[in-house]
């Protein structure tokens, strides 16, 4: 299969880095310098400055769009059109009305649309669903989960402090993943509640969300992301009723990826 990527910041290079059994024929970035630099990390791809042009690109099959929020569901939205199948990063769209097409047009095009939830192919994340699957964790009682980086001088300026373009603040940032590890985990969560809060960053975004979330046979996760915590964490507590499995970390600034195992 032929990919092409839009997006060519670190979540860009990270996904041309990572493809298996697929060949980058394409980048677009806004900024021509980085669609270039990632061009020539090997033979054969083609730079683009606007995102329409790789669109257009017929022998692209795969759109991958590692863009700013704003634009994640307006391209993938042209990409569907163009008959192309589409990995999107989280989270995929500023706000759920914006997905409402985009969803339409993959049914209509029958077209394969993805939200890059990597968090789930963490060795750690991947070994708690053996573990929970063999049985010896019983069933799920409760997951605690924290995320949060130490946040920088300037943050505040940043583009995920824009809510034209980002949307939200840390509850799209990272809540998002720790929604999603819970629901695979646990499931649909038909009860959510919530307080997002502005504590520290002079922003119109927040820059902590607490969430509590119960499934229809109340198994709860109690999720915190934060971008005041001062150093990067990462934390995934999840209880059943013989064991406890706890992730800790994921690699680089968040310290040692490792998981903890305690039978009762």
């Amino acid at each position: 299969m032929n990919v092409g990527i839009i997006g060519c910041g670190l979540i860009g290079q990270k996904r041309a880095k990572a493809l298996a059994g697929a060949r980058l024929v394409a980048v677009a970035d806004k900024i021509m310098e980085r669609a270039s630099a990632l061009s020539r990390s090997a033979d054969g791809i083609t730079a683009y400055d606007d995102w329409h042009e790789l669109i257009k690109q017929s022998d692209v099959q795969i759109v991958v769009v590692a863009t700013t929020n704003d634009l994640l569901a307006p391209i993938t939205l042209e990409a569907i059109k163009a008959g192309k199948h589409v990995l999107v990063e989280k989270p995929a769209a500023r706000k759920a009305s914006e997905l409402a097409p985009v969803l339409a047009a993959a049914q209509a095009a029958n077209v394969q649309v993805r939200v890059g939830f990597n968090h789930r192919y963490h060795p750690a994340l991947l070994k708690c669903r053996e573990i929970i699957a063999s049985g010896v964790v019983g069933p799920l009682m409760f997951i605690r989960g924290r995320y949060g980086h130490g946040g920088r001088v300037g943050y505040d300026r940043e583009w995920r402090a824009d809510p034209l373009i980002a949307g939200g603040g840390e509850l799209l940032d990272q809540g998002v993943h720790l929604i999603d590890l819970a629901r695979w985990f646990m499931g649909d969560f038909p009860s959510v509640e919530g307080y997002a809060h502005t504590y520290f960053w002079d922003m119109p975004v927040e820059d902590n969300g607490f969430m509590l979330l119960r499934t229809a046979s109340q198994q709860t996760a109690q999720l915190h992301v934060s971008c005041t915590e001062w150093k990067n964490l990462f934390s995934l507590e999840i209880y059943g009723k013989t064991a406890k499995l706890h992730v800790e970390g994921l690699g680089g600034s968040y310290g040692l990826e490792r998981l903890s195992h305690y039978q009762m």
